[in-house]
């Protein structure tokens, strides 16, 4: 009787065990499709996109304004090279007839990254819409909600998802390997506005647990924002030869590194002109 009973258990036991493990089998499938489903759709919004608006480079004319540095700069510094670099300029019509969140386009050397951007009144949205506004846990790019985005920002962010496949800010990655460190052509950022078309040269960039201290934008004093550049700066995991301070606006992108840490980039504007 008690060989029975035993031998019923160890049955019940396996038998909840493969149950358990068929379910976790089918939610880790589902989830793998669901994950193709959302980079798939994702791919096709993007390749859509790219066929539809033209990015142009445009050369310096007489309305161009090159950011005056405090400090003096060698001429050796790849900064003199990089203020003589096109910005680029994109008509926003066909993108706000598809999503009237389109504040700007971002494109940054050495990745993937060339898209629309987008914003609204969260940070949350977009982290599971997509730029038609659809639901895609993908998402897309967007800037922080309390940027103003008209010029006046000392800290313009913007966020995107890491993802694994590379779209949105999967490639922001290649900041921290030394295939993209090692090229500093790589060390501009091109943004295009509505308001404005501008360039932005990088001066730190590491992956950090997860924190809200670099992502802040509004400073009470000029000492609050220079001892904000100044922690940002020493975090750097490279040394980019590029002095920050208080006179400077500056640029934040921000991603996944793995489930507990951040990749951070900051630029600060060295180049702009009012559309």
């Amino acid at each position: 009787m008690k060989k029975k009973t035993k031998y019923k258990l160890k049955n019940s036991i396996i038998l909840i065990v493969f149950i358990v493990c068929f379910i976790f089998f089918i939610i880790s499938l589902f989830n793998i499709l669901k994950w193709k489903f959302d980079s798939h759709e994702t791919e096709i919004q993007i390749e859509k996109i790219h066929e539809e608006i033209v990015i142009k480079e445009i050369s310096d004319t007489e309305n161009t304004e090159i950011i005056e540095q405090v400090e003096v700069i060698p001429k050796f510094n790849p900064y003199w090279d990089y203020i003589k670099m096109n910005m680029i300029n994109v008509n926003f019509t066909d993108l706000k007839e598809t999503n009237n969140h389109t504040m700007g386009w971002i494109q940054v050397n050495g990745t993937n990254i060339n898209y629309p951007f987008v914003q609204t009144k969260d940070n949350k949205y977009y982290l599971n819409h997509t730029f038609d506004k659809s639901y895609n846990e993908a998402g897309w790019v967007f800037s922080d909600y309390r940027n103003k985005l008209d010029g006046t920002d000392k800290n313009t962010i913007i966020y995107a998802h890491g993802r694994i496949d590379t779209t949105m800010f999967g490639s922001l990655k290649n900041i921290l390997k030394s295939g993209w460190l090692k090229n500093d052509n790589n060390y501009v950022v091109k943004l295009s506005t509505e308001y404005e078309n501008t360039l932005w040269q990088v001066f730190s960039v590491y992956h950090i647990p997860t924190t809200s201290d670099y992502i802040q934008t509004e400073f009470r004093s000029e000492n609050e924002y220079q001892t904000f550049l100044s922690t940002l700066l020493n975090r750097s995991s490279y040394n980019f030869n590029t002095s920050v301070n208080a006179s400077d606006n500056i640029l934040t992108l921000s991603t996944c590194y793995n489930e507990d840490d951040k990749v951070v980039l900051h630029a600060k504007l060295i180049k702009k002109e009012t559309r």
